[in-house]
């Protein structure tokens, strides 16, 4: 969900029902999905059909070079010409999508989540295009890639690295069998290497060599992480790793491989001469196998894929046509129903994730549990009074499991190691940027002080996201509340509204402590709902 000006009305946008990215939805009336992929180079588009019992059929497949980042290292602002481009092709793709009656999941990576200015084109994108954006992170951009390279490449019970190569960072996947072991995002990619070293497109000597050494040194760590786990196949899903692959097959001697194929490092070193050979972007644009729209980066690219063939020890890859924009697809599809021990709302991923950080933490599920059944009744009981939908659920929810992983390291001001720990770790898969911000806020303010525009993250937010959080966290302190003694003494809360007050009805034996602590924590749903609660026993 992108984070939208407090006077956007999420309930009358015409392309979606509630915020998109919303894993938890069920399939909205429209038949077909749209996936747009909002890279530091181009914007990407497919369509597809869902198919059952197999995957999705794609019916077209779109993109629009952009440029949106630029910079030699951090990508700090988005170029206003690129920017206007990439919202002409957000127009474009939204057309197509509408023909197709597609429903649209757009995400954007590493330009947009660098940017400083992000937000003003996130904001347009939505009030000139219709388009909702999610920013997602490099752990999160990398897990969706390895899915759309598995829908594509059959790597099931194998040991696989997959390698992304975009404009402006580089992910790396360690595989075994379907799940991912290691998922890094580096930043290094094809056009911000290009504006460090090839301005231009123009190439020289000295800079092929200085570019080599700093890849070379810039890969080191994670090639050494990568070497903890075994891998015996290579996949690489990008326009880079295609275009290296079609030069080499142009090469060969013979035409009995597509750039599908596996490519071997004498191949590679082949193709990487003769682009080197040529130096500027012109002379490469007269490569065989080379789209002319990519010859003043090629080179970059391919620099960063020798790089990554000597540090990991790469003797052949073979190339994916599938990546992020077909794992954002199959991700949207997968509504495993699966056992998630407690976790009744959030999608198989999600909650398979937020399991993970719990226990990566010193706590367990069953210690949150209670406290989370009883947030997510009067969440559910109080619609009428927030407002708020499946998106937010999913919020409290994730908060509400999360809330005491700060205990992990030190029990005073855990509330605060909450924060930080829900917006770094890189094992909360399946939630973007702006999700994980809202749910590592909500846990935050689940004891202590009120939400205050002078803290940290909160006084970034827009009115309507600061809403979201005070009520949720709100929600989340009667939750903990009523379960004061940690032993799940309420069994249920009923939840009535008589004269303009919400009146909780507690549920349960002894719990006179329980009413008594939700009493005195009601104060923060009672101001975010400007409506007063009174809590009492059934």
């Amino acid at each position: 969900m992108a984070n939208f000006p407090a006077s956007a009305n999420t309930d009358q946008r015409t392309r979606v029902k509630a915020p998109a990215w919303n894993y938890c939805d069920q399939m909205t009336e429209r038949a077909n999905l749209a996936a747009i992929d909002i890279g530091t180079s181009s914007v990407h588009l497919a369509i597809a059909r869902p198919v059952e019992g197999t995957k999705p059929e794609i019916l077209l497949r779109e993109k629009l070079p952009v440029r949106l980042g630029s910079g030699a290292s951090d990508m700090k602002a988005l170029d206003p010409a690129a920017v206007d481009r990439a919202l002409a092709a957000l127009k474009n793709f939204g057309t197509l999508a509408d023909a197709h009656d597609a429903d649209i999941h757009a995400v954007a990576t590493s330009a947009v989540r660098e940017a400083e200015d992000s937000q003003d084109f996130i904001t347009r994108a939505w009030d000139e295009a219709g388009i909702d954006i999610a920013v997602i992170s490099g752990p999160e951009e990398a897990r969706l890639i390895h899915l759309g390279v598995l829908g594509a490449v059959p790597l099931a019970r194998t040991r696989h690295l997959v390698i992304d190569i975009g404009g402006g960072s580089t992910e790396f996947i360690v595989g075994h069998d379907i799940e991912p072991k290691l998922m890094r995002s580096l930043k290094i990619g094809h056009v911000r290497t290009s504006n460090r070293f090839f301005p231009d497109g123009i190439i020289t000597s000295e800079a092929v060599d200085e570019c080599r050494v700093f890849l070379l040194s810039f890969l080191v760590r994670v090639a050494s992480e990568a070497g903890l786990y075994s891998f015996d196949r290579v996949v690489g899903s990008s326009g880079t790793f295609e275009t290296m692959a079609e030069v080499a097959r142009e090469l060969r001697s013979d035409d009995h491989s597509d750039n599908s194929g596996a490519v071997t490092r004498e191949e590679f070193d082949a193709a990487l001469a003769v682009i080197l050979a040529a130096r500027t972007p012109h002379e490469r644009s007269e490569i065989s196998g080379i789209d002319p729209q990519r010859a003043d980066t090629i080179v970059a690219g391919a620099l960063i894929v020798e790089a990554i063939m000597t540090t990991f020890g790469v003797d052949e890859f073979t190339v994916s046509p599938d990546a992020l924009r077909e794992g954002l697809i199959l991700d949207r599809l997968n509504q495993d129903e699966t056992d998630r021990s407690g976790l009744h709302h959030l999608s198989a991923i999600r909650a398979s994730s937020v399991r993970d950080v719990v226990e990566r933490h010193g706590e367990t599920i069953a210690a949150a549990h209670q406290a989370t059944d009883i947030a997510m009744q009067i969440f559910d009981s109080t619609i009428d009074q927030h407002g708020l939908g499946d998106y937010e659920r999913d919020v409290l929810e994730a908060a509400a499991m999360l809330h005491n992983i700060g205990r992990f390291v030190g029990h005073s001001a855990h509330h605060r190691h909450s924060y930080y720990l829900i917006r770094n770790t890189d094992h909360l898969a399946g939630f973007h940027e702006q999700e994980r911000e809202l749910i590592a806020l909500v846990a935050r303010y689940h004891r202590k002080s009120a939400p205050k525009s002078s803290h940290t993250g909160y006084g970034a937010l827009n009115d309507a996201d600061r809403r979201r959080v005070s009520v949720l966290a709100g929600i989340l302190r009667i939750g903990i509340a009523l379960d004061r003694t940690g032993q799940s003494a309420v069994s249920k809360v009923a939840v009535k509204v008589k004269a303009n007050t919400i009146v909780l009805s507690v549920h349960g034996a002894d719990i006179d402590l329980e009413v008594f602590s939700a009493d005195q924590r009601k104060s923060l749903l009672e101001g975010a709902l400007r409506t007063p609660i009174v809590i009492d026993r059934a």
